[in-house]
Order: C-alpha cells, then sequence, then structure tokens
C-alpha cells in the first residue's frame, strides 16, 4: 500500500459533514479530508508499520494521515527527536492527546517530558505535560508521593489562560482525584488551595474540577473512582 494509495481510500471514505466538524477543530481546509477517527482506527490496522513509511505519511499534512501514523506507530521506535518533530507539527487538541495516550505514555522516561513541557510556551507542549498527567492516571500505578508531584506541577503552572490549557489541567486534577479517597481529597484540597490565587485561569481550572472531584465515590469492583452522577454511582 502506498500513501497515495492511503489518500485515495481517505478521500472515497470522507463526508463534507464531519470535514466540517474537523475544520471546527483549526486544521486548515486544505489539510481535511473528513474521515472520523473511528474508522481511521480501523484502517490504521491495516497499513504498513514501518516507521519511515509512516513518518512520510505524516508529512502529506494531511489530519487524517497524521491521525493514522500515530495510530500505526511503535512506541518504542519513537526516539526523542521524532517525538518533537510530530509535537511541532500537532495543531489540534485531539491530535495532541491521541499521541500522549497512543506514544508518549508508553515511553519508559514520559514523566521527563512532563517536567519539561509543563512550563512551555507553546500551547500543544503544555497542553501534553497536563494530558499526559490525567493519562498517567490511568497508565500506571501512581504513588502517593508521585500523585503530590503532579499536583503541585499543576497549581503552580496552571496560570495560563488559554483554554485549551485549562481543561487539560482540569482533566488532570479530575483524573488524580479518581485514584483513590486519599488522592481525591488531596486534589480537592489542590483545587480549593487555586481557588484563592490571583490567577483568573488557576481559578477557572479550580472551579471545572470541583464540579465532579466532590462527586466521586467508590464503587464494588472498580479500582478507581467514579461520579455518583454515573448510572454506577448512583447505586453506591
Amino acid at each position: 500500500m502506498t500513501i497515495d494509495e492511503i489518500i485515495l481510500f481517505l478521500k472515497a471514505s470522507s463526508s463534507e459533514k464531519f470535514k466540517k466538524n474537523i475544520i471546527k477543530l483549526g486544521i486548515p481546509d486544505e489539510y481535511t479530508i473528513g474521515v472520523p477517527t473511528s474508522d481511521l482506527r480501523k484502517f490504521a490496522k491495516k497499513i504498513p508499520r514501518e516507521k519511515d513509511f509512516l513518518m512520510s505519511l505524516w508529512k502529506t499534512n494531511y489530519h487524517e494521515c497524521k491521525i493514522l501514523t500515530v495510530l500505526a506507530l511503535k512506541p518504542k521506535e519513537c526516539s526523542e527527536d521524532d517525538i518533537h518533530y510530530i509535537m511541532d507539527g500537532i495543531v489540534s487538541w485531539d491530535l495532541c492527546d491521541l499521541f500522549c495516550k497512543n506514544i508518549l505514555i508508553k515511553q519508559d522516561d514520559f514523566d521527563h517530558f512532563i517536567q519539561r513541557w509543563i512550563d512551555s510556551d507553546k500551547l500543544f507542549y503544555k497542553r501534553a505535560a497536563f494530558t499526559l498527567i490525567a493519562s498517567t492516571s490511568t497508565h500506571a500505578a501512581l504513588t502517593t508521593e508521585k500523585i503530590t508531584d503532579y499536583l503541585t506541577l499543576i497549581e503552580l503552572h496552571s496560570d495560563d489562560d488559554q483554554l485549551l490549557v485549562k481543561k487539560a489541567a482540569s482533566w488532570a486534577l479530575r483524573e488524580l482525584g479518581k485514584t483513590n479517597e486519599a488522592a481525591k481529597e488531596a486534589a480537592i484540597k489542590t483545587a480549593k488551595s487555586m481557588q484563592t490565587q490571583e490567577s483568573k485561569a488557576a481559578q477557572w481550572i479550580a472551579k471545572d474540577a470541583l464540579k465532579e472531584l466532590p462527586l466521586l465515590v467508590q464503587a464494588p469492583g472498580r479500582s478507581r473512582l467514579i461520579s455518583s452522577k454515573s448510572k454506577m454511582g448512583k447505586n453506591v
């Protein structure tokens, strides 16, 4: 399968309605084909998985081709140079989050990306740091010490008024709180501390996180806390 064949297949599978949704994410019209991510996940299993081929697919600049690249890349084959090259080509939150969940969180040293990017002045690098914290809470066994470290990072670096950063910071705060009851209380304490900051961004993040954190409960058979508003949570 060639790159041209992949693009032809994507164009044949495109939807004008879905294309408009993608453009709303900030993707230029000329780099949008209009294929749902659910379809791309199925198609990604059929394309070559050689890194050089996938990096060439990325270079087409089509949003869908970039998603296919991230879905098909083998995390352990990605060098730090590859990671920074891909990060520099990300221009939407969905691709940023997908890259974090599919590639970055599976790196042995993912934590150093959090530490390096958490105070970045680049939108998607900073969002990635918060997204990784959110993803870490479900992909790794976090110690109390590590949870405390991440909560501290969130509080220290939440003075950023960019909406995509604020949403990711709130997400990270909430996901850490779902780890266990102690983490929930620590996350609530962090959020309340953030409410006292002068930063409007920190206040926004705290308020958003506190919509869910106090509602978290432990359900039988679940390792993580869930919302008491969920179907299972209502029975707790």
